[in-house]
């Protein structure tokens, strides 16, 4: 391992990939992200800025230079200048910088349609630039712009640049395939000549992913020589974005025999926070940090992890400071579940897990969204609803609240069968839905437990999509509570009052049957018409 060959990485996120259409960072966002960067994933350098933007990037960068300089880290912080002598150089010295990465002309169509300028003058403009920025104490790295152009259609000037600059003893020089249009093919071809040409020469690469090739491009950039790959998080950048520091990482890994220095058990957390910096939404699919990378949704795969791994392969989650997770839907099964209840330390038998499972696969046949922080309280109401007898059901409602006006509730209430239909307004829903009720129970002379507490909960993390759990207390000769599991916090409220419907039923048994005394209801029902609008089923 001693004898490893080390990749470096510049990671650009705080400025190439702040070319993400509609991505801009708070001076304060781009600090604690070049901290998180540096100290926390330990990448060798970090690109923060362009020189000359704005005064809120002057801003930024020095706050990231003083806080660098206090580190020890300033060498490892660059800054994009032109080749404009004196501007750059000045504006990066004003801001604390100590390394410049110098942005020429790396093919002829640039330099000619761009610049309006011939080979020879571009040079001396070059040479200006780094001998200005030497006696001013900054390191000089200098970018190609357009280098992959420039090998294929101009390859005796691309050359000719990279042999000034290696003259020059410049520290770095970055090859960027600025459009992404490069193959790999093309890009261990054009870096292998490189590479062999100017062997004293350390040459970055930097991916851009158009063609959904950058992590394969860094791959032959790598085995051709590179010395250093530019990335960013999560892939941000301009159009399709630059090569995913998360994935790079994990190639150079599990691919090559070269190291790098970046903790990959630190990624997932700086991913995560330039996700909510940039407002960029990281794809549930998108490898190493996506949400569902290292998710198991089929039954069959949970079973072969359970009996020995069988469906495990080297992006072990653990890694990068994750954890496998088994899906919960309709094509689960059983192995899921016990692996999520093994999670939570939980115990079923056979005949529980069973009905629990059959619940699951319900709620996928609807396209609910069931997490592991759903399970416990899928499991209690589950349970408490299979161990009452169902003699009462809520079989239509119809809720409305509106602005000025008071809230409403239609309900059809089926009781061994039969029918009835009431409606009534309330301070809320569900109070307008109870009112209803009790009208329905009123005309059956029955009497209804009092509500002693009503509380809500989702699970710990739980977003707007996630499964509500409604516990409510009932006194009624005793105390006891039911539970309603929905994703709508009152349609759990009335799941929860019809068990409660159910479970007094069964405590009246020392009492007239609820059946005798609804038949008897009916019948008089029958002779008043619609008069107290019940409706007999």
């Amino acid at each position: 391992m001693g004898n490893q060959r080390k990749i470096e990485i510049m990671d650009t996120t705080l400025r190439d990939g702040e070319q993400t259409s509609g991505v801009s960072f708070l001076p304060s966002e781009k600090l604690q992200i070049a901290k998180l960067l540096l100290e926390e994933l330990n990448v060798d350098r970090i690109e923060v800025a362009s020189a000359k933007v704005s005064d809120g990037e002057m801003e930024g960068v020095k706050k990231i230079t003083q806080w660098a300089k206090d580190k020890g880290f300033l060498d490892r912080v660059e800054v994009l200048g032109f080749v404009d002598t004196p501007a750059s150089v000045d504006w990066i010295v004003a801001a604390g910088g100590r390394v410049m990465n110098l942005l020429t002309k790396g093919s002829m169509n640039h330099l000619v349609h761009q610049l309006r300028k011939t080979p020879e003058q571009h040079f001396e403009d070059i040479h200006r630039s780094v001998l200005y920025a030497r006696s001013k104490g900054i390191t000089v790295n200098v970018y190609l712009e357009d280098w992959s152009n420039g090998m294929r259609n101009s390859m005796e000037y691309t050359m000719d640049l990279i042999g000034m600059l290696a003259k020059l003893n410049v520290r770095r020089v970055m090859l960027p395939d600025t459009l992404g249009l490069l193959s790999p093919k093309e890009v261990s071809h054009f870096i292998k000549l490189i590479t062999s040409e100017f062997q004293d020469t350390h040459f970055d690469f930097h991916a851009h992913n158009d063609y959904d090739l950058s992590v394969s491009n860094v791959l032959e950039a790598i085995f051709s020589g590179i010395s250093g790959i530019h990335t960013t998080v999560n892939g941000l950048g301009e159009r399709a974005g630059n090569a995913p520091l998360e994935s790079v990482i994990a190639v150079i890994k599990d691919f090559t025999d070269f190291k790098s220095n970046v903790r990959e058990h630190k990624i997932f957390r700086v991913s995560k926070l330039v996700e909510q910096f940039s407002g960029q939404h990281i794809p549930a699919n998108k490898p190493v940090v996506g949400e569902n990378v290292f998710t198991q949704t089929a039954g069959i795969h949970a079973d072969g992890d359970n009996k020995k791994n069988l469906y495990f392969n080297d992006l072990m989650p653990e890694r990068f400071g994750r954890q496998r997770k088994y899906a919960l839907g309709k094509t689960s099964g059983k192995a899921n579940i016990l692996k999520n209840l093994q999670e939570l330390g939980i115990s079923l038998e056979q005949e529980d897990l069973a009905k629990v499972t059959q619940r699951i696969i319900e709620l996928g046949d609807k396209k609910e969204r069931v997490t592991t922080e759903d399970l416990p309280y899928i499991i209690s109401d589950v349970l408490q609803h299979t161990s009452i007898t169902q003699h009462i059901h809520i079989a239509s409602y119809n809720l409305s609240h509106s602005k000025g006006l008071r809230p409403s509730a239609q309900v059809k209430l089926q009781v061994y069968g039969e029918s009835y239909e009431e409606s009534a307004s309330g301070d809320g829903q569900f109070d307008a839905f109870m009112k209803a009720i009790k009208k329905i129970y009123k005309s059956l002379n029955k009497e209804l437990p009092k509500l002693v507490n009503y509380q809500v909960s989702i699970p710990p993390g739980g977003k707007t999509d996630a499964f509500v759990e409604t516990i409510i207390t009932w006194e009624m000769g005793r105390i006891f509570k039911t539970k309603g599991l929905d994703p709508d916090q009152t349609v759990a409220a009335l799941k929860a009052t019809e068990k409660m419907l159910n479970i007094i039923e069964q405590l009246a048994d020392s009492k007239p049957s609820f059946k005798a005394t609804a038949h008897k209801n009916l019948e008089k029902i029958s002779d008043y018409g619609n008069e107290n609008r019940i409706t007999a089923g």
